[in-house]
């Protein structure tokens, strides 16, 4: 969560970017806001006019005009003044959603596993909707709000310095209510988020394992953690109505007294001949014209309260980014693509290692088979190899220099991880391949597919231009899968690290897709990650973890003959003692 100074500062950084904009808005609100001042004038003068017995039908219709004129004008300027507003809150919510990705993507693996999609997803949704919202509607509303209350004040106290100072009686309410509001509603909107996020993250969780909730009978302890959740999301908003409805009855009431006491005071000033008809009725007309902007600004003071808190909750994310520790002396590239895990330790939740203490080399070249049962820590080592995360202990380097330290563009081009999980981006076969490599044509997206047995691509309707995802065409996990690995063919990094990456396939179409990228990557570095032991039996050196330890270290044949955890592996996969 960001706190109130990182928020300030962010917004103050965002409006330095639009400074010229800004400029435009400003003039054009305060131009909208002069000429607005300029009919109840008129008017005033028509009944200084008509009180005095000066008025002539000329002078009248020329007076009328001219609050016509101004009201036109006062048209024109508003809508371009919202026009510019609108089209500045598109352009500063477009970079938020650009920062708040950007920082999403870096964030370390560890920290989104433990936050749990639904936070997340409250976060990418309902506050980029709500901040958005603000910034689409709260600059075209308070700015102008505010410009109309400052010349409106001003022109009461031009015009009669007392009544100025009755519409001030106005004040000391507001201000004490909003001191009080304030206050409270800051960590009442922060409250009221992160319980919509555990509401969110329990609801999906449970949709998703719906089938896991009916076989276990699961189903009344979801219900009841569901109407847990949304009790506690129930009290956090009634926290939050509690706030508005001491607000808004206050300001309401405050608002109304600057035009009590300017008709009362000024009526009494006019009988007593201290103050002209038309005088008095100018100053009530200004003072009946603040009720709309107050009630405005008021309105969005709540809203924007709610806005800030959503704001610090995307920008919380850079708060659990690394900090720069500033300007000095750009680190090393790798001399190579020797890759070395130096007594590497690892955590997803802290005092709870998954990885313990592992040291570990791959020469550039090698095929690397790592093994182990399931859940010794085989896919977070694959993770650190990769850059994707930080050991909590110990390094992870490649030609000397940290891994996850490579700028991202670096890292692509010498270490690529194809996991279990794929996506299919919406959008045609060829945009999703050339997420790989946007320079290559078709003949090399071909080739890259006939690389890792893509065959079904000759089968779709449109061939490379065939539309994939929600609309298109559905690919099963198995085709997905290969889609993937033709990526990394086309990438065509130093290293790859596969997890489990044909675990998808048939064994015959496996089989036949890891010898072609064997095929295809032949030189480069290849660590596998596998259940399937023929892979490590293809392998240059085979490593085993157990525990999060690399407990054995060699050639296949070596380990077979050690007859350790390895050997006990191999006879278990075929099913025989040798």
């Amino acid at each position: 969560m960001a706190s109130p100074t990182t928020v300030r500062s962010d917004v103050r950084r965002l409006l330095s970017r639009e400074r010229g904009p800004l400029t435009a808005l400003t003039a054009l609100t305060c131009l909208a806001g002069a000429v607005a001042l300029a009919g109840p004038y008129l008017l005033g003068r028509i009944v200084d006019h008509l009180e005095a017995g000066t008025a002539t039908v000329g002078t009248v219709d020329r007076l009328a005009a001219a609050v016509v004129a101004c009201a036109l004008a006062q048209l024109v300027l508003t809508r371009y003044a919202r026009l510019a507003a609108y089209r500045f809150g598109e352009r500063v919510l477009r970079r938020l959603r650009e920062d708040f990705v950007h920082g999403a993507l870096a964030l370390p693996t560890r920290v989104v596993e433990r936050s749990g999609t639904g936070d997340l997803t409250t976060r990418v949704a309902a506050d980029t909707d709500k901040v958005g919202a603000t910034l689409r509607h709260a600059l075209p509303e308070v700015f102008p709000a505010a410009v109309q209350v400052l010349f409106l004040v001003a022109a009461v106290f031009w015009l009669s310095p007392p009544l100025g100072a009755l519409v001030l009686v106005a004040a000391p309410p507001v201000w004490a209510v909003l001191r009080w509001y304030l206050r409270r509603s800051r960590p009442a909107y922060l409250a009221e988020g992160a319980a919509a996020s555990t509401t969110l993250e329990g609801v999906t969780a449970t949709a998703e394992g719906g089938r896991t909730v009916e076989a276990l009978g699961l189903r009344d302890a979801r219900t009841t953690a569901t109407d847990h959740d949304a009790l506690a999301l129930y009290r956090a908003r009634r926290r939050t109505l509690a706030l508005r409805s001491v607000l808004y009855p206050v300001t309401d009431l405050s608002f109304a007294l600057p035009c009590v006491a300017v008709l009362v005071v000024g009526g009494l000033a006019h009988l007593d001949g201290r103050i002209g008809l038309g005088v008095l009725i100018t100053c009530c007309l200004y003072a009946t014209g603040l009720t709309d902007p107050l009630s405005r600004i008021t309105y969005w003071v709540e809203q924007l309260q709610s806005g800030a808190a959503s704001f610090a909750r995307l920008r919380g994310i850079g708060e659990v980014l690394p900090r720069s520790a500033g300007p000095g002396p750009a680190p090393d590239p790798p001399r190579d693509d020797r890759i070395e895990v130096l007594g590497a330790r690892y955590a997803y939740v802290e005092g709870h290692d998954v990885l313990r203490g592992v040291d570990l080399s791959v020469r550039p070249g090698e095929r690397l088979a790592i093994v182990g049962p399931s859940g010794a820590g085989k896919t977070t080592l694959g993770k650190l190899l990769a850059g994707l995360d930080s050991p909590t202990a110990g390094r992870v380097l490649v030609g000397g220099a940290p891994v996850a330290d490579l700028p991202p563009e670096e890292l692509r081009e010498r270490i690529v991880l194809v996991s279990q999980e794929h996506h299919v981006f919406v959008g045609t076969l060829r945009e999703n391949l050339a997420i790989a490599a946007g320079d290559a044509g078709d003949d090399a997206l071909l080739r890259a597919l006939d690389a890792v047995g893509a065959d079904w691509v000759r089968l779709l309707p449109e061939g490379l231009d065939t539309r994939l995802g929600a609309g298109g065409t559905g690919l099963d996990a198995a085709r997905a899968q290969q889609l993937a690995l033709a990526r990394v063919v086309l990438a065509d990094p130093h290293t790859v690290v596969l997890d489990e990456a044909t675990s998808l396939l048939d064994p015959t179409t496996a089989r036949r897709t890891e010898r072609s990228l064997a095929a295809v990557l032949h030189g480069r570095t290849v660590i596998a990650i596998a259940h399937r032991l023929h892979t490590a039996h293809d392998a240059d050196r085979v490593a085993v973890v157990e525990d999060g330890r690399v407990t054995e270290l060699g050639a296949h044949d070596d380990l077979v003959a050690a007859r350790g955890s390895y050997a006990a592996l191999w006879r278990s996969w075929h099913g025989t003692d040798r």
